[in-house]
């Protein structure tokens, strides 16, 4: 097996037991990339010398007995986290020449940890996407079908952990942009509790709804890289000052007694037989390992989507009116005036899809508007957030699956925004709940394209979500991408 196959807690394990180096598993990682990014084209910014000028620091770190708790472990960013002195672009020709003059606390956490940054990769234009077609600079290509999308908005983060070019990422989940790609590209995605993980320094889409978390190969992986992201942030307002368990410990793979709820609504129509199948395969596994599942319902879900695009497109139009070509990034080269500067920059700067959504969220908080599209909204979350209180009252846990389909072709759905909005219909609903969820691969379809199953659990109870995830893991068998 290639260093680049391992895990991440594989090779965190090898380098403190010295059977390699930093600068080897950096060598290997990059020498993947140069095999396979031009098909994959998951990253947007390589860091080729700065990553191995990191791993030669980390190996004299270690020499010298200063190791972080990730030391020498090379990993990837989704390109809407700040990363001090290097291009920060949210995959948007607003942000094309952006190198912001600070790091996001979760890229501060992760060196500290010790990690190699192998570079930014691609996403949907400021995570706006369920793709990575929007993205200004490139289309990912999903790893088990170069034809197929991966999904999005963390369409790069997922297909470089897939395809081996990253031990780990991060990605930002607003409605499902870590789950849903995690699906589609047969990784383990994990949203965190919202609250949990700092956004200082995340690029914003949607306050409310956006939070941070890992894509990783495994389980195990994910709960490693949440043992360093998560924790009270004081440059975050939102972020939650409560003690958080170590999340690798609570992997003990015991779930006897464990009570899974699965709510029909997840089953209706639009949801693929080779999902839904697969899906009830891997609860079945889960019964055999001593958890007991019932069928149930929640439902308002079908209200979360609609709630969910009302309220994110609101809050976009907040967030990216910062970006008027005054103070950084694009500016048009040709305008009149002031006002002509805005607009002409923002016609230029941004596409269609983030003005689609600025223009639907600005309509949304206009006066005569509000109270009949963003407040009721608002009213629908709060009625969503209870429907899942009640139901965590009897069950421990709620099993769904994570994309109605597997990964669908490259243009197949970007002339439709209704039916490519469709494709988080499984997972928005988490996000307006603030409820931390995971996705791991359960089985593939005819074609051999992965199908991921989603375990939501309780506020801040990611260590139950993590264990569940790891005890099913065990009793499935992954099909690598054969690039």
């Amino acid at each position: 097996m290639d260093i680049y196959q391992l895990t991440a807690h594989e090779i965190r394990d090898m380098i403190k037991e010295k059977k390699i180096s930093s600068k080897e598993a950096t060598q290997s990682a990059l020498a993947r990339i140069h095999a396979v990014e031009d098909k994959v084209e998951s990253y947007v910014t390589v860091l080729e010398e700065e990553a191995l000028a990191q791993a030669e620091a980390i190996d004299a770190n270690i020499a010298s007995g200063e190791a972080g708790a990730l030391a020498g472990v090379p990993m990837a960013l989704k390109d809407n986290m700040c990363t001090k002195g290097i291009l920060t672009t949210c995959s948007s020709k607003m942000l094309y020449n952006f190198k912001p003059p600070y790091n996001a606390t979760v890229t501060e956490k992760l060196l500290e940890a010790g990690t190699v940054l192998l570079g930014k990769v691609n996403m949907d234009e400021f995570a706006m996407g369920s793709s990575t077609e929007t993205s200004h600079f490139k289309k990912t290509k999903n790893p088990y079908d170069i034809t197929k999308v991966p999904g999005g908005s963390s369409g790069g983060s997922a297909a470089c952990v897939a395809a081996d070019e990253a031990y780990f990422s991060l990605g930002s989940d607003t409605g499902g942009s870590i789950r849903q790609p995690a699906s589609l590209c047969g990784c383990v995605g994990m949203k965190p509790t919202y609250g949990s993980v700092s956004r200082y320094g995340l690029i914003a889409f949607a306050s409310s709804l956006d939070q941070i978390g890992p894509l990783a190969k495994d389980v195990t992986d994910c709960a490693m890289v949440l043992n360093q992201i998560a924790g009270h942030d004081p440059k975050d307002s939102t972020s939650v000052n409560i003690q958080h368990p170590d999340f690798e410990k609570a992997l003990t793979g015991d779930i006897k007694g464990l009570k899974i709820g699965v709510p029909k609504e997840y089953f209706g129509a639009g949801i693929s037989g080779d999902v839904s199948a697969a899906v009830h395969a891997a609860l079945d596994n889960m019964k055999a390992e001593g958890a007991q599942y019932t069928d149930m319902s929640l439902p308002l879900n079908e209200y979360a989507l609609p709630a969910y695009y009302m309220i994110s497109s609101a809050e976009a139009s907040s967030n990216l009116a910062r970006f008027d070509g005054v103070k950084y990034g694009f500016r048009a080269e040709k305008f009149d005036d002031l006002i002509d500067l805005y607009c002409q920059t923002r016609s230029e700067g941004f596409g269609a899809e983030v003005k689609r959504r600025i223009m639907i969220g600005t309509y949304a908080l206009s006066s005569g508007y509000y109270d009949a599209y963003y407040k009721k909204a608002q009213q629908v979350r709060t009625m969503i957030m209870n429907d899942f209180t009640k139901a965590f009252e009897t069950y421990d846990v709620l099993v769904t699956p994570a994309s109605p389909t597997t990964a669908f072709g490259i243009g197949e759905k970007t002339s439709d925004p209704l039916q490519m909005y469709m494709a988080d219909i499984c997972t928005v609903s988490v996000n307006i709940g603030g409820l931390p969820a995971i996705v791991i691969p359960c089985g593939y379809d005819a074609s051999g394209l992965p199908i991921g199953i989603q375990i939501i659990g309780k506020p801040f109870d990611e260590a139950t979500v993590l264990n569940a995830a790891f005890a099913l893991e065990k009793t499935i068998t992954k099909v690598k991408p054969n690039l």
